[in-house]
């Protein structure tokens, strides 16, 4: 029956299930780089392929560069010399210090009832009244109730909406989210790379959504389909990276915007 795992042996497989999750994420851009390769290359435009090609290519250097880090590591790891000094910083790095003792606080010490018998005989033999007893309380008179008018309750105000939070949502809709900021990040660099004169003429006339019609609502149909589930959460990213990168941070280059969007008043 196998012994419980080691420190080290704890410290790898933790390090190895937190990139995984980044290495998984890196070969899903890959593979939807290529997919965006593969339906550009049905094109009339060569210049369309570009983009993709070189998402891809970022994708994959960043895979391989990913696997040969943790190929070296795991490879690092399973050496004999180096894997008890390793465990040795392991456990010095886990182990817990132990809280400093604390002191109970010093009891009072307490008056010897000689010491009290004899500081009473003393008043007395001077001529002051002895103390009444501990059990005879003085009675004070209460003061009468005087009637007067209750006071109306104050009316708690209505709580603020709670405001929108990615965090809150489940791990799959936080992925959907994710995409779909990259998603539509990449569709207006492409537009912004295949139509820079265009789009130069129409940022100076604030028509940019009537100019550039067809690249836009290509890129809406697509961004719909793929993320369709979120449509109704309060954000738009399709918008914001029009604005960003199309308008160049100025909203009324945009001209009208024909999309519904749930951060746009209508």
């Amino acid at each position: 029956m196998a012994g419980e795992p080691s420190s080290l042996e704890q410290a790898v497989s933790r390090a190895l299930r937190e990139n995984l999750g980044s290495v998984q994420r890196t070969a899903d851009d890959l593979r939807q780089a290529v997919d965006d390769l593969v339906a550009s290359c049905s094109s009339s435009r060569p210049a369309n392929a570009v983009p993709a090609l070189l998402r891809a290519q970022t994708a994959a250097a960043s895979l391989a560069a990913s696997l040969d880090v943790l190929t070296r590591f795991v490879a690092g790891s399973l050496q004999p010399a180096p894997v008890v000094a390793l465990q040795e910083a392991v456990t010095r790095a886990v182990e817990v210090p132990q809280p400093a003792p604390v002191r109970a606080p010093r009891p009072l010490t307490p008056t010897p009832m000689a010491e009290t018998a004899e500081a009473a005989r003393e008043m007395v033999s001077e001529g002051a009244p002895p103390p009444p007893p501990a059990s005879v309380v003085e009675e004070i008179p209460l003061p009468r109730e005087v009637p007067f008018a209750a006071e109306p309750e104050p009316v708690a105000a209505p709580a603020p909406a709670a405001e929108f939070d990615v965090a809150n949502l489940s791990a799959d809709e936080q992925e959907l989210h994710r995409r779909a900021n990259r998603a539509a990040k990449v569709s207006m660099q492409d537009i912004k790379l295949i139509r820079p004169k265009e789009l130069k003429e129409a940022r100076a006339n604030k028509d940019i959504c009537k100019r550039l019609h067809d690249d836009i609502d290509k890129a809406r149909k697509e961004y719909e389909r793929r993320f369709k589930p979120i449509l109704g959460h309060p954000v738009d990213y399709f918008y914001k990276w029009m604005v960003d990168i199309l308008a160049e941070g100025d909203p009324e280059a945009l001209g009208d915007y024909p999309y519904p969007s749930p951060i746009l008043r209508r």
